[in-house]
């Protein structure tokens, strides 16, 4: 199985630090597999350590014995999909942590011990993350570095309840409790994500002993790009001048650095990312947020005149203009044209309802489009992410009702001005389909139609 080229290059090393006298952290790194695991164990009498090294141990056999589906996966066949993928990340941390809990009550000097796990799978152009605790995964693409896990910390879901602000860290006593961890319990909720990769990205997994030191994920930026060995013992050497409280590990994992820089697919992603957040559903979201959301879109390509919607057809999907031009037609007649950023069909998110609308590329096009099915899955599985793309969704509704009822009131007045109300009825028909088809310009609220 070939991962990117197979040119995939890693550089680990792991430490004690200046304080504890023995390492609960472990790593694993299986190039053949393209999987990268780092954990940061906790327990008194060493089970700190023995719950880290169970749970990276049982992640990779659980993996290694379905290679099938990786190379599946890697080959194209239809019958694997990314969910699968996805599945099986998930389903071996739920073993590993099932493992730990049962060693834990098999010894009373282990009760309690578990382990934050993340782990990077990377197959072709996708990564894949399944992530429990505070120990972290960056990403550096080009010169910018940005952490693409999030923290099951008591501090961090303070921060993001708006009960404590970045000002106030350094007066929280336990700031470093954690929410979730693999093992404490038989099972654990675990994070996952998938997302596009590209040659030259730089990952970096690595146990809160490092990452608590950093001022900012771009801090990363230059000991990263150092060649070779010389990148972790920088991350680690960074860590131990600060402090060196806790066992440090760091993973930096290269992929196809080979010169052969994918510019379509890199300017494809990054339109993508732009595009998306410009939309007011996601302009509230994170940048963690933002990869969930576009592992979850699908971008099309339309030739001239290729038909994206048809009018009268029920339909389950949200357009978003990336490249080229859209006509919107209703009876053979062009109401609007959409260009990049401009979007068509957001109700169909939520019902399913009769388009009220044709849309057709004028000259080749590129369009992103979003399923219902996968927006309710983001819902259900991303609590906080939801509350702000719902809160999002309301207001553009209510933007939509307010333009609507003054284009109806303005209309209505022409209508009795010129003494032919008996035509308001027919207006109203006219103007209110719209809500339904759910056009939007990218323009400010007063063209939104």
């Amino acid at each position: 199985m070939t991962n990117l080229g197979d040119n995939i290059r890693f550089f680990a090393a792991t430490d004690v630090g200046k304080v504890r006298d023995h390492n609960e952290d472990n790593f694993l790194v299986d190039k053949k597999l393209g999987l990268f695991i780092v954990a940061d164990g906790m327990g008194g009498h060493a089970a700190g350590e023995v719950a880290s090294a169970i749970a990276v141990r049982t992640v990779h056999e659980e993996v290694k014995k379905e290679r099938g589906i990786l190379e599946g996966y890697m080959q194209g066949q239809k019958d694997v999909t990314t969910r699968d993928v996805v599945a099986l990340l998930e389903y071996a941390v739920q073993r590993a942590c099932a493992k730990v809990h049962e060693e834990a009550q098999a010894d009373a000097a282990k009760r309690g011990m578990g382990t934050t796990l993340s782990s990077l799978l990377v197959i072709g152009q996708k990564g894949f993350i399944a992530h429990v605790g505070d120990s972290r995964i960056y990403l550096m693409r080009g010169a910018r570095v940005q952490q693409v896990t999030e923290d099951h910390t008591v501090i961090n879901e303070l921060i993001k309840r708006g009960k404590l602000s970045r000002e106030q860290i350094d007066k929280v006593a336990q700031k470093n409790a954690i929410t979730r961890a693999v093992g404490v319990y038989e099972r654990v909720e675990v994070d996952t994500l998938v997302m596009e990769v590209l040659p030259g990205d730089v990952f970096m997994l690595c146990s809160d002993g490092l990452c608590g030191y950093l001022e900012g994920a771009q801090e990363l930026a230059q000991p990263l790009a150092l060649d070779g060995a010389a990148s972790p013992k920088a991350l680690i050497d960074l860590a131990n001048e600060r402090g060196g409280k806790d066992n440090i590990t760091a993973v930096v994992v290269k992929l196809g650095d080979d010169g052969a820089f994918d510019e379509g697919r890199a300017r494809l992603l990054a339109l993508k990312r732009d595009v998306l957040a410009k939309m007011p559903i996601f302009s509230k979201l994170s940048e963690r947020e933002l990869l969930r959301v576009m592992q979850a879109v699908e971008v099309r390509s339309y030739a001239d005149q290729g038909i994206v919607i048809r009018e009268g057809e029920k339909g389950d999907e949200l357009f978003i203009v990336l490249s080229g031009k859209v006509a919107v037609i209703r009876s053979e007649q062009v109401l609007v044209y959409l260009g990049p950023g401009e979007h068509v069909g957001e109700m169909a998110l939520i019902r399913s309802v009769p388009r009220s609308a044709t849309v057709r590329a004028e000259g080749p096009a590129e369009l992103i489009a979003i399923r219902r099915t996968d927006f309710f899955e983001i819902l259900r599985k991303e609590h906080e992410l939801a509350v702000k793309m719902l809160w999002q969704f309301l207001g553009v509704l209510a933007d939509r009702l307010d333009q609507t009822s003054a284009d109806l009131r303005h209309a209505k007045q022409e209508l009795t001005a010129e003494d032919v109300s008996g035509q308001v009825a027919e207006v109203e028909e006219n103007i209110f389909p719209d809500v339904d088809s759910g056009i939007h310009r990218a323009s400010p609220p007063s063209t939104t139609r």
